[in-house]
Order: C-alpha cells, then structure tokens, then sequence
C-alpha cells in the first residue's frame, strides 16, 4: 500500500501539467485582479458614481481620490497580469485593499444582525484577498531571486 507521501507525489504529478502550466498561472491571476479590473472600469465609465463613492467614504478630495483608485486598480491589475513588476502590483493591491477594507467594511460598528454578519463576512473575504496578493508578491521575489 503506497504511503500517504507517495501518494500525494502521484497526485501532484497528475495535476502539474495542468496547475503547472502558465495559462493555468494566468486564469489565477485574472481571478485575484478581477473585482480590480471590473471596479477600475467601471469608476472610469461613471466617473461622477466614482466621486460619489469618494464622498460616500469620506475622501477628499473626491476627484482626486477617484483617479488615484482608478489608476490603482488598472494599473497594479496589469502590471500583475502583464508580470512587469509583478510584486509590486500585487504589494500595491494588497495594501490598497487592506485600507479600503478598514474603511468601507467597518462590522464592528454596525449593531447586531444580518448587515454586520455580511460585512463581517466581506470583511474576511477581503482579508484573503490581501493574502493572496501578498503570496504573489512573495512567488514572484523568490522567482526573480533564483533567475
């Protein structure tokens, strides 16, 4: 019977060509840089709804908030995309989604019910996010350091 490490190198090397491959590297890229992609768009097709959600988190100035967020957001997302400074997109990413996360997701104001349970929840997806940015920021140093 084949022993637990064994095993897990088998599955490994059943799924490695597929996981392993650079479009499979891509579609996870595209996945995490998503919401950023969608949301840097659609601030800068609805630049007046992008300033109204300045306002509505309390930034200002709202234009000039709105196009720093716009740049941000497409940016960081294709230079993680294109790989050109891929760790500092993704470190760029992360941090600006921990702060937006500590600003638009505030659940321990909200008294108890459904609104704070989904914020809550929002809260920590967000969290996973910021994680997943920062794992990419550390594949792509440790990469650059072995080259």
């Amino acid at each position: 019977m084949p022993t637990s490490n064994s095993l897990g190198r088998k599955l490994a090397a059943t799924v490695r060509p597929v996981l392993g491959s650079p479009a499979a590297r891509f579609v996870a890229y595209l996945g995490l840089c998503a919401a950023y992609l969608q949301g840097g768009l659609a601030k800068l097709t609805d630049f007046p709804g992008a300033i109204g959600e300045m306002i509505h988190f309390g930034l200002s100035p709202a234009p000039l908030f709105a196009v720093l967020v716009i740049l941000l957001e497409l940016g960081a997302s294709v230079m993680i995309l294109a790989g050109w400074l891929r760790w500092l997109g993704a470190l760029g990413l992360a941090g600006f989604t921990l702060l937006a996360t500590g600003i638009a997701l505030r659940f321990w104001e909200l008294p108890a019910g459904q609104e704070r349970f989904m914020a809550a929840n929002s809260f920590f997806e967000h969290l996973g996010l910021v994680g997943g940015f920062l794992l990419v920021a550390w594949l792509d140093l440790k990469e650059r350091e072995a080259s």
